[in-house]
């Protein structure tokens, strides 16, 4: 009992000294950043961190090259007059075929086209072959505030195929790229004429639009609140995909009480409780579609994972368990004005999930069993320092980078894996794949450089639970704080024991039973004899 004790002392002293070098080591390594590189611990309190990305560059339209859009000389020529910087940039899309960076540069009523650097490649000022306000002398349907861009290659021609949420022309653009400067609209998805819809809103705006491999069209209309307009291959509304439920406040619950008693002229009166739209969009390369919902503080359906049928496969039967963005006790914000706008979604081709916070300027990021991995980026409206935000509008992930686009200070962010990010990643992708054994080396890679890093520890008490190492499992669910899965690797355990030990645990059973038989049997034979006890002696033992 004593070594024991000794043991679990000796545990939790190495552990603090572990938490103490991390602190240091994050205080330290990133000294530069603009922010201090944070997570949560298993209790839910703030714990300084290694940070899993650090600041790579800040790219304005001088890198971009936006110049040559008003430089005679150039092929990418437009107008003198052409703006060479960024405008109110409200959407980036990555398309990998292609490697090319797509940017709803809306302010300037434009779509810019990049390679994977970020120089410019293409400029699209509107459509030819439309059916709404073509100028005679350009020839062009001019874009108006388009707020959102998705792109597909053509499998015949090769060529992408822009989709845009040309949001004050109140519709959506499909387009073949012709050249650098030319695309030709080949479908355009205006308001539905339908009484579904109508009833649904009487305005179509559409801010952002994305298409799944079967050619099905979703638009989010910020004027919708019964989820994502759906136009099928030929342009046609076919109804809503996934709208969020209600949030439960105790206005609304008392609402719904009242509701019961009140006259029909008193519900005629009262606000109608509906749904919040969500604010953004992505899918995956499985056909999943993830939405983000960027009313501040909203909770129910904040994030979602949505199935072809529309519905969240991350609700349980108690609603979504799953939490995201900061928890409100976090100890950096002032709790009286804080709230969280999640205003942009990206999934990355491992699987991994990038949110992005409007109002926080910050990037949370999770796998897909919706663990947190890291949390980085600030907003700062007095400073234009690097890797600060004033209006970051949308996120996108390719490789080992995200990049983090900026509508007021007009720029984009590139922020880049680090060594520490990369051990992370290594050991949750292994850990996805099922390759369990494989994910212990870069789990402990991992401890060594951030003693606090809990989801590490309960990484290896997954690995060593799948290996049939429960003793170790049970050492590290404990030091998470991972209760149910102490509890299953100690019935894992258990069970375990049993099974090794069937046959022996039998036998020994079996022969106290017989033993016990026999010794019955001699006893009523007098073969033997038991001592016998005086009735002083009894009475005295009662």
């Amino acid at each position: 009992m004593v070594s024991r004790m000794k043991k679990i002392i000796k545990n939790f002293i190495s552990f603090g000294l572990a938490l103490s070098l991390t602190a240091t080591l994050a205080i330290t390594s990133y000294a530069s950043e603009p922010y201090v590189s944070y997570n949560y611990d298993a209790w839910g309190d703030v714990i300084e961190s290694q940070s899993g990305y650090r600041v790579d560059e800040t790219i304005t339209g001088y890198e971009m090259e936006l110049t040559k859009l008003a430089d005679p000389k150039s092929d990418l020529f437009v107008s003198e007059d052409e703006p060479v910087n960024l405008s109110g940039a409200s959407d980036i899309f990555f398309e990998e075929n292609t490697n090319e960076f797509w940017i709803a540069d809306s302010g300037n009523d434009r779509i810019l086209r990049t390679d994977k650097n970020l120089k410019l490649i293409g400029c699209y000022k509107g459509v030819t072959d439309s059916k709404t306000s073509v100028d005679p002398e350009t020839g062009l349907s001019t874009f108006s505030n388009p707020t959102g861009v998705f792109v597909s290659i053509d499998e015949e021609t090769s060529k992408p195929i822009i989709y845009i949420a040309d949001n004050k022309n109140a519709r959506v653009v499909r387009a073949e790229v012709e050249s650098k400067n030319s695309a030709k609209c080949t479908l355009e998805y205006v308001k539905p004429e339908s009484e579904l819809y109508e009833n649904a809103s009487q305005t179509f705006n559409p801010s952002k639009v994305l298409i799944d491999s079967t050619g099905i069209l979703y638009v989010v209309v910020s004027s919708v609140t019964t989820g994502a307009v759906v136009f099928d291959t030929t342009g046609e509304f076919t109804g809503f995909y996934g709208a969020n439920r209600v949030e439960i406040t105790a206005a609304v619950i008392r609402q719904a009480i009242w509701r019961k008693f009140a006259s029909n002229d008193q519900i005629a009166s009262m606000t109608r409780n509906v749904p919040v739209e969500y604010a953004n969009f992505d899918i995956d390369s499985e056909g999943f579609i993830y939405t983000v919902t960027e009313a501040a503080n909203a909770s129910t359906d904040a994030v979602k994972k949505l199935n072809p049928a529309g519905n969240n496969i991350w609700n349980t039967a108690t609603g979504n368990e799953f939490k995201f963005g900061d928890l409100p006790e976090y100890a950096d914000c002032d709790t009286s004005n804080y709230s969280s706008r999640l205003t942009d979604i990206v999934i990355a081709n491992d699987g991994i999930i990038n949110i992005l916070d409007y109002e926080t300027g910050r990037v949370f990021q999770y796998t897909q069993d919706n663990d947190l991995l890291f949390i980085f980026g600030t907003k700062n409206n007095t400073s234009d320092q690097k890797g600060t935000f004033t209006a970051p509008n949308g996120i996108e992930a390719v490789g080992e980078k995200i990049y983090v686009i900026d509508g007021k200070k007009n720029d984009i962010t590139t922020f880049v894996e680090t060594t520490f990010g990369k051990y992370v990643h290594e050991a949750a992708a292994l850990y996805e794949k099922g390759l369990y054994e494989d994910a212990i080396e870069p789990w402990n890679e991992v401890i060594k450089r951030d003693g606090g890093y809990a989801l590490a520890y309960y990484g290896l008490g997954k690995a060593y639970l799948n290996t049939g190492d429960y003793d170790k499992a049970m050492e590290y669910f404990k030091i998470s704080v991972s209760k149910g899965s102490y509890d299953r690797a100690y019935q894992y355990d258990r069970d375990d024991f049993l099974r090794q030990h069937f046959t022996a645990i039998i036998v020994i059973l079996f022969v106290l039973i017989v033993a016990i038989l026999v010794i019955r049997r001699l006893i009523r034979k007098g073969k033997i004899k038991l001592p016998k006890i005086s009735k002083k002696t009894a009475k005295e033992g009662k």
